[in-house]
């Protein structure tokens, strides 16, 4: 806290704009050495050089708005992209909810962009520190966004929250302790809030709440709408909604966010399997998204294509498609998975550059690719994958994605 007091004065603030990013230790190292010789205090120095090197980190969810924004290290690894967020607030926009209770705000990520859609805001955070920085993040919005230090529950419970139409909740519940667990199954009170109290609001007003994207299936409310969120290529979140905030008729959604563009997969239930066929000419990996809400079986419907093998999420035809929800390869050759018989390929082909994915073998992309003889100028994709009883090495090449 004492190196925030000394960061949140308008020279403390003057000199953050002035150090401008820092990308690396080096920087960090050279910052904290210059900074220091020209007498600026050792929590001043300390609350700079960490900011500029956590805006520099937060350029790839917040973009340019990072450069105005304070952080913790903790509160920009949980914070929802910006883009994102921006898609939540469209939604809660589009039903006629003009304010939102964001219970658990972290730095304000969220809160900055339903702020910035027109909502009104009501952000609430349990750590002082936390409360303080998401308060500087949303002061551009005056009134429209008020911070409080308060437990999510004890803010519903006060009466702040939305707790009359038009309003809604939107909750991320923070795990209580880092990292996860090995050797048992997640409780509903391992979260703070806990997931069942946060469940039991969504109940009963409309609620969305954030969830890691590996979350347990079979621990999620049975009403409802979950949604998978990708974005650019890796699966960020799943999304619980209620109440008017969850769409008529579907219970399972993919949203697939690529640069500005999005496109999104829904149904109202987990979607069967298509059969196994033959490798054709093309092997299709479904977006992660896809994956976790358990769309691929309409996916590779709507593509003609069919399983790789029952158990592995990978698609093949003989055709080639266009689709934001697969990733394509055009196959040139299958052989064992062992490295002699997959480094004389690679020698035939003069292929120098690799890409290794794997799927369905225990094996270590990058101690495989020592065993492997790489020269030449060429490239391609190895994909490494079970089929049936077998492990087989596939060599291909991406297809451009679709725009």
């Amino acid at each position: 806290m004492s190196e925030l007091r000394a960061l949140l004065t308008p020279d403390g603030l003057e000199l953050l704009d002035a150090v401008g990013p820092i990308d690396d230790a080096a920087e960090v190292a050279r910052a904290v050495s210059r900074l220091r010789s020209a007498g600026h205090s050792p929590d001043l120095v300390s609350a700079v050089v960490g900011q500029a090197h956590l805006r520099s980190r937060a350029s790839a969810k917040f973009g340019p708005f990072a450069g105005r924004m304070l952080f913790t290290r903790t509160g920009l690894e949980q914070a929802t992209r910006l883009a994102v967020a921006a898609r939540h607030a469209q939604r809660i926009r589009s039903v006629g909810i003009t304010r939102v209770a964001d219970l658990g705000c972290g730095i304000g990520g969220d809160a900055l962009a339903f702020a910035g859609a027109g909502l009104d805001v009501l952000a609430v955070e349990a750590d002082e520190v936390t409360s303080v920085i998401a308060a500087y993040n949303l002061a551009p919005f005056g009134d429209a966004a008020v911070v409080r230090h308060s437990t999510a529950e004890e803010a519903l419970a006060s009466g702040t929250g939305p707790g009359a139409e038009p309003g809604a909740v939107w909750m991320d519940p923070a795990r209580r302790t880092a990292g996860h667990s090995e050797t048992r199954r997640v409780s509903p009170d391992d979260y703070s809030p806990s997931l069942d109290w946060a469940f039991d609001v969504a109940s009963r007003m409309p609620t969305g709440i954030k969830l890691g994207p590996a979350h347990d299936r079979d621990a999620l409310p049975l009403d409802g709408e979950a949604q998978w969120v990708s974005a650019d290529g890796s699966v960020v979140e799943l999304v619980l909604w209620s109440g008017v905030l969850a769409r008529e008729g579907v219970r399972r959604a993919a949203l697939v966010i690529r640069g500005e563009r999005s496109y999104e997969l829904t149904s109202g239930a987990d979607a069967d399997d298509v059969p196994v066929r033959e490798l054709g000419s093309f092997l299709h990996e479904p977006d992660g998204a896809v994956i976790r809400a358990r769309l691929i079986g309409d996916v590779a419907r709507s593509l003609d294509a069919g399983m790789l093998d029952r158990h592995i999420a990978y698609l093949t035809s003989d055709a080639a498609v266009t689709s934001p929800f697969v990733q394509s390869f055009r196959v040139r050759e299958t052989m064992p998975a062992n490295p002699k018989a997959i480094s004389a390929v690679l020698k035939a082909n003069g292929i120098g550059r690799l890409e290794i994915k794997k799927r369905g073998v225990d094996i270590d992309p990058a101690a495989f690719r020592k065993k492997l003889t790489l020269r030449g100028d060429a490239e391609a994709t190895l994909i490494l994958v079970r089929v049936g009883d077998q492990r087989r090495a596939i060599l291909a090449d991406r297809v451009p994605a679709a725009d």
